[in-house]
C-alpha cells in the first residue's frame, strides 16, 4: 500500500504569524494532529504539530503570544504519494516524528500520520490471520 492510499487530503496550512491558540482551534475544528506552516519570506514550508503546541503551553508559554513560526519544525522531511505505508513508518521512525507532509510537485497533497498508517495496516493484518487459521 501506497501513502497516496492513506494520507489525509485535508491539509491544513497556516501562516508563520498565527498564535498557537490560533493554530490549535484551527487543528481541533478539523480534528487533525498537524499543521503545515507556509512561509515564504523564510524556509517555506515547516510543520506544526500538536506536541510542539502541548510543549509550548506546558513550558508555560502564552498561546496568544506564541507564533507559529517560533515552534515550527523546519527540518522537514517529506515523503511522496509514491512511497510505501513501509518506508514512511520507516523515515518516522528514523526522525522520531509523528506526520510527514506528502508532496507532489511543489507543494503540499497531503499529511500522513502514524494513526493513518496504522489504520491500512490493521485490516490487512486481521485479513491475513484469519487466513492463516
Amino acid at each position: 500500500m501506497l501513502v497516496r492510499d492513506a494520507m489525509s487530503t485535508l491539509v491544513l496550512t497556516i501562516g508563520p504569524a498565527h498564535t498557537l491558540r490560533q493554530a490549535a482551534r484551527l487543528m481541533s475544528a478539523r480534528r487533525i494532529g498537524a499543521a503545515v506552516v507556509h512561509d515564504p519570506d523564510t524556509c517555506g514550508l515547516g510543520i506544526l504539530t500538536e506536541r510542539d503546541i502541548l510543549d509550548a503551553v506546558g513550558a508555560g508559554l502564552d498561546p496568544d503570544a506564541e507564533t507559529a513560526s517560533t515552534h515550527t519544525t523546519t527540518d522537514v522531511v517529506f515523503a511522496s504519494p509514491a512511497w510505501t505505508l513501509e518506508e514512511a513508518a520507516a523515515a518516522m521512525t528514523h526522525g522520531g516524528f509523528r506526520h510527514l507532509i506528502v508532496l507532489d510537485g511543489d507543494g503540499p497533497v497531503g499529511v500522513v500520520s502514524v494513526r493513518d498508517i496504522i489504520r491500512c495496516w490493521a485490516p490487512a493484518r486481521r485479513q491475513a490471520a484469519g487466513m492463516a487459521l
